[in-house]
C-alpha cells in the first residue's frame, strides 16, 4: 500500500559508498511509488555484482530500477552515455505519472541525471590521449594524477588516481580549452538545472561510516569477488579497462595477477574506499540543495519517513 500520494517527483538520495543509500531509495519507490535511476558509475557494468553492491533481484523487491546493467565491461562507457539513458528514464517515469529516485554517490552521474552536462564540452582527442597515455606507461598512475593536481587541483581532489581513463579527460578538456575543467564545470553548473528536483543526504559520523565499509568490503570477498574479478579477466576485460578501475576491482586483479598478497588486496580495498567516501562527501557538500540526515542509528524504514514527512510538508 502506497503511504504518500506525492506523485511526479524527482527526489534524489546522495552519500558517500555504504550509506544505505539503495536500500533507503527502495523503501521509499514502495512507500511513495516510483522508479529508481541508479546513479553509480560502476553499477552500468554488466557481470559486475559483488564489487559493485549492486542490488540482488530480492533486494529490488520489484522496483524497476534504470541504470544497472547497461554496458560491456570490455567497452567504453561515458557520463554522456549515461546522460542519456538518464534523461530518457526520466521523461518516460515523470510521463506516466511516477516519481523517479536518483539513487547514488557518483557525483557526475547524479549531476548529469539532475542537471545535465554541458555538451559543448569538446570531444575525445586521440593524440592527445596518446601523449597522457605514454605519459601514463612511463611514471605510473601517481604521477598523471599529480600533473592533473597541478593543472587543476579541484578537479584532481575529486578524481581517483587509479581512475586514470578520467584523470586523461580532464587532463584532455583543460589542454583543449586551455582551462580548467573545474571552471568549466562551474560554469555549466551556473545554468541551472534541467530538472527540478529533491535532494537528500545520507550522513554517516567517520567512525560507524568506515565500520560499515569495513564490514562491506569482508563480505564482499566471503561471497566471491575474487571469483567474480577472475571470471572477468578470464572473459577478455583488460585489468587497465575502466571498468577495471573500480573501487574492489583493480586492487582484486592485482592479487589474481601476483602483483599482491590477498591480505594487501583486502587492506588496499578498504583503505581506498575511505579515501573515496571522503571525496564524495567534499563533491555532495558543495552543493547547497542537499538536506543532511545523520543515518548513524537510522534503518531506512525510519529514514524513508523521515523524507517523506519533508517532501509532504513541501506541499503544503
Amino acid at each position: 500500500m502506497l503511504i504518500s500520494a506525492v506523485k511526479n517527483r524527482i527526489i534524489a538520495l546522495v552519500g558517500p559508498t555504504a550509506s544505505g543509500k539503495t536500500a533507503a531509495g527502495v523503501e521509499l519507490a514502495l512507500t511513495m511509488g516510483g522508479r529508481i535511476l541508479s546513479a553509480d558509475s560502476m553499477a552500468v557494468y554488466r557481470n559486475m555484482d559483488i564489487g559493485t553492491a549492486k542490488p540482488t533481484e530480492a533486494e529490488r523487491k520489484g522496483v524497476v530500477f534504470y541504470g544497472i546493467d547497461v554496458a560491456d565491461p570490455k567497452s567504453d562507457f561515458s557520463v554522456g552515455d549515461f546522460q542519456k539513458i538518464a534523461h530518457r528514464a526520466i521523461d518516460e517515469t515523470l510521463a506516466e505519472g511516477e516519481n523517479i529516485f536518483v539513487v547514488g554517490g557518483s557525483g557526475l552521474y547524479v549531476r548529469a541525471a539532475v542537471d545535465g552536462i554541458n555538451d559543448t564540452i569538446p570531444a575525445g582527442d586521440e593524440s592527445v590521449r596518446a601523449e597522457y597515455g605514454e605519459y601514463l606507461a612511463e611514471r605510473g598512475a601517481e604521477s598523471l594524477h599529480k600533473l592533473l593536481e597541478e593543472i587543476d587541483p579541484e578537479t584532481a581532489a575529486a578524481v581517483h588516481a587509479n581512475n586514470t581513463k578520467r584523470v586523461i579527460r580532464m587532463l584532455e578538456i583543460c589542454r583543449l580549452t586551455g582551462r580548467r575543467a573545474s571552471e568549466i564545470f562551474a560554469e555549466d553548473r551556473a545554468r541551472g538545472p534541467k530538472y527540478e528536483a529533491e535532494f537528500f543526504g545520507l550522513y554517516m559520523t567517520p567512525e560507524v561510516l568506515y565500520e560499515r565499509i569495513e564490514r562491506r568490503v569482508d563480505m564482499m570477498m566471503e561471497t566471491g569477488l575474487a571469483e567474480e574479478v577472475e571470471r572477468l579477466l578470464a572473459d577478455g576485460v583488460k585489468p587497465g579497462c575502466t571498468a577495471m578501475m573500480g573501487l574492489g576491482y583493480k586492487e582484486t586483479a592485482d592479487y589474481i595477477l601476483g602483483k599482491c598478497s590477498l591480505e594487501e588486496a583486502v587492506a588496499g580495498i578498504k583503505i581506498n574506499t575511505r579515501h573515496f567516501a571522503k571525496r564524495q562527501y567534499t563533491w555532495f557538500r558543495a552543493d547547497n540543495r542537499i538536506r543532511w540526515i545523520n543515518v548513524d542509528v537510522m534503518d531506512c524504514t525510519v529514514l524513508s519517513e523521515r523524507i517523506r514527512s519533508i517532501i509532504n510538508g513541501l506541499n503544503r
